[in-house]
């Protein structure tokens, strides 16, 4: 598998391979396949694995789920998870579906326009009017809330003290231990 090509312990490498095939099953089916023709879940899959094989020290995972059935990026998300309890493994992940990120995440940035607009806990970020409204969908009692039924966009934007809404929520996150043995997110 692509990743360990430069590493010199063969077995070792073996070995990451089968931890991968731990992580993603779908995979060992799959060895006598072209990459370009897998699926869009099968690929990432291969990339993620293909990253691992090559040990490193901190992963950065762009939108893993777009293109991806529901299901197929739920799983995905729950072994990118997995990955980073068991390996300790920094992992920074932009995602969009603010709801998985908040999920996942212990710290994380709310970037609107190329420009960090809001950051903090996820307990934090999840109490936040602005937060809770906009990107999660919910009022403050935990009720989901109808696009419709939100205060126009233009008129909340305090945050950025701009005029006019912006791009939709792009909430980085990097599930990763820092020095003190916590779980952080970018």
């Amino acid at each position: 598998m692509v990743g360990g090509h430069y590493r010199a312990d063969r077995q070792a490498v073996q070995d990451d391979i089968e931890r991968v095939y731990g992580y993603f099953p779908r995979l060992r089916g799959l060895t006598k396949r072209v990459s370009g023709y897998l699926s869009g879940g099968e690929m990432q899959m291969l990339l993620v694995g293909r990253a691992l094989i090559a040990r490193p020290k901190f992963l950065m995972l762009d939108e893993p789920s777009v293109g991806l059935a529901p299901n197929i990026a739920e799983g995905l998300f729950a072994t990118i998870e997995a990955i980073n309890r068991e390996q300790g493994l920094t992992i920074l992940l932009v995602e969009q579906n603010a709801h998985t990120a908040m999920a996942l995440c212990d710290y994380g940035y709310i970037i609107e326009s190329g420009r960090i607009v809001l950051h903090g806990t996820r307990e934090k970020l999840s109490e936040n009017e602005d937060v809770r409204e906009f990107y999660l969908g919910l009022s403050l009692e935990n009720e989901r809330r109808s696009f419709r039924d939100v205060k126009h966009y233009k008129r909340r934007n305090r945050w950025l003290g701009v005029n006019g809404p912006r791009n939709l929520l792009t909430l980085g996150r990097a599930i990763f231990p820092t020095w003190r043995g916590r779980r952080s997110a970018v």
